[in-house]
C-alpha cells in the first residue's frame, strides 16, 4: 500500500514539475575537440572538430536573459573535453561572479595537480569522471593506452578535496560487465562516495559495436547488482537516468524514473543550438542562441519534452506502462521516430520471463 502511495504521489510530482519547468541544470557544449577517440561516443567529437570552441561571451549572454534563476542552478561544462580549452578557469570564475555553481564532465587525462588547483581557485563545485572498466578495458573503450593510469591520478587529487561533489560514471558494456566488483572495490579502496552506472545506447559510434550492448539477461544481472549493493552502503551507486526499469523501479535509484530533458535541463550546444541533454538527436533542437532569446524558448517551446504523447507510437503505442515510462529517454529516439531504440523494460520483463522457463 505505501509503494503504490508514494508512486500515486510521485506521479503527481512529475506533472507538476512539467508545467513549472523550472530550469535548474544547464550543460554547456563548450567544445567538441576531444583528446580521445572513444569507442561509444554519441557525439562522434574528435582532435579535429568541425566546429570552433564557442566563445565565453556568447554563451554568458544567453545565461543573461535567464529570469527568476532557481535556486539550486548548476551549470555542467561538457565536450568533447572541457580541459582542453584553455580559458576554462576564466569561463568558470565568471561564472561564479554572477552567482552560477558549476562542474565539469571529463575524461581525466588532462587533470593533474596544477589544473586541480586552478580549478579549486575558480570555484569549481562539481566534477565527474568516466572509468570504464579495469586497466585494459577502459583503455579499450577510451581507445587511448595511457586513459586509465592518468584517471586514476585524476581521482586521487579530486577525493582529497571534498569540497567537490564528486563522482565517477561507468558505462556497462560487454567487456567490463564481469569486472562490476572488481571496480567497486577499486572505487572504494579509493575513497569514492558516488558511482552512476550507464548502459550504452547504439548512438553515434556505438551503433557500430556490438560489444556495447548489453543482453537481456545481462541488464537483469546488472539491475541485481545495483540493488544489492545499494543495500549494503557500502558507495552511492545508482542507475543512471537513462531510462524505466520496470519492477527495479525505488530498487536502482534514489526515487522512481523521471527523465527530466526539456522539464529542469537543458543545453547550449557547440553552434548555438538550445536543446535538452546533449547527445539527443538534433531533430529535438528547439532553437538557437545566435537569433533567439535563450530563456523565452526556454520558456514557450520544449513542447515535445513537456507532452510526450507523441512518443505513443510503435512499441510503445499500446505499453500498459506507458503512463510512468512515457517513451524511456530522449536518447531512445532518432531517426524516424517511429519506434523507441531500448526499452529498458521490455529487456529486464524478456530475461524474468526466460529465467522462469528455465526453472
Amino acid at each position: 500500500m505505501l509503494q503504490i502511495l508514494k508512486k500515486f504521489i510521485f506521479q503527481r510530482f512529475k506533472k507538476s514539475e512539467t508545467e513549472l519547468h523550472e530550469l535548474n541544470y544547464l550543460f554547456w557544449e563548450c567544445t567538441t575537440r576531444c583528446n580521445f577517440h572513444c569507442l561509444h561516443c554519441g557525439s562522434d567529437c574528435s582532435q579535429d572538430s568541425r566546429y570552433p570552441d564557442m566563445p565565453f561571451e556568447d554563451f554568458l549572454r544567453a545565461l543573461e536573459t535567464i529570469k527568476d534563476k532557481a535556486h539550486h542552478f548548476t551549470i555542467a561544462i561538457t565536450g568533447g573535453e572541457p580541459l582542453l580549452r584553455k580559458d576554462l578557469e576564466q569561463c568558470g570564475r565568471e561564472l561564479r561572479k554572477r552567482g552560477f555553481g558549476w562542474g565539469i564532465v571529463s575524461n581525466g587525462y588532462l587533470y593533474d595537480e596544477e589544473r586541480h588547483k586552478s580549478l579549486l581557485n575558480a570555484g569549481i563545485g562539481a566534477l565527474t569522471f568516466s572509468l570504464d572498466g579495469l586497466e585494459a578495458e577502459h583503455n579499450w573503450l577510451r581507445n587511448n593506452p595511457n586513459s586509465f593510469e592518468c584517471v586514476m591520478k585524476a581521482i586521487d587529487l579530486v577525493v582529497a578535496s571534498p569540497r567537490i561533489n564528486f563522482d565517477i560514471v561507468t558505462c556497462v558494456n560487454q567487456k567490463n560487465f564481469g569486472q562490476l566488483a572488481q571496480i567497486r572495490d577499486l572505487l572504494i579502496s579509493k575513497k569514492v562516495k558516488a558511482w552512476r552506472l550507464f548502459t550504452i545506447i547504439p548512438i553515434g559510434r556505438a551503433a557500430q559495436n556490438p560489444d556495447l550492448s548489453l543482453s537481456d539477461e545481462q541488464l537483469l544481472k546488472l539491475m541485481d547488482y545495483i540493488a544489492d549493493n545499494r543495500n549494503k552502503k557500502e558507495i552511492d551507486i545508482k542507475f543512471s537516468c537513462e531510462g524505466y526499469v520496470g519492477c527495479y523501479e525505488g530498487k536502482v535509484r534514489d526515487w522512481y524514473y523521471f527523465c527530466r530533458a526539456g522539464i529542469n535541463i537543458g543545453s547550449v550546444l557547440i553552434d548555438g543550438s538550445i536543446s535538452a541533454c546533449p547527445n539527443i538527436d538534433r531533430s529535438f533542437v528547439q532553437g538557437n542562441i545566435y537569433k533567439d532569446n535563450f530563456y523565452e524558448v526556454w520558456q514557450n517551446k520544449f513542447k515535445p519534452f513537456r507532452d510526450r504523447s507523441w512518443m505513443r507510437v510503435g512499441q510503445c503505442a499500446t505499453c500498459r506502462e506507458f503512463s510512468k515510462c512515457q517513451g524511456n529517454g530522449f536518447h531512445n529516439w532518432h531517426d524516424d521516430k517511429q519506434n523507441v531504440l531500448v526499452c529498458h523494460n521490455q529487456k529486464i520483463e524478456n530475461a524474468l520471463r526466460d529465467r522462469a522457463l528455465k526453472k
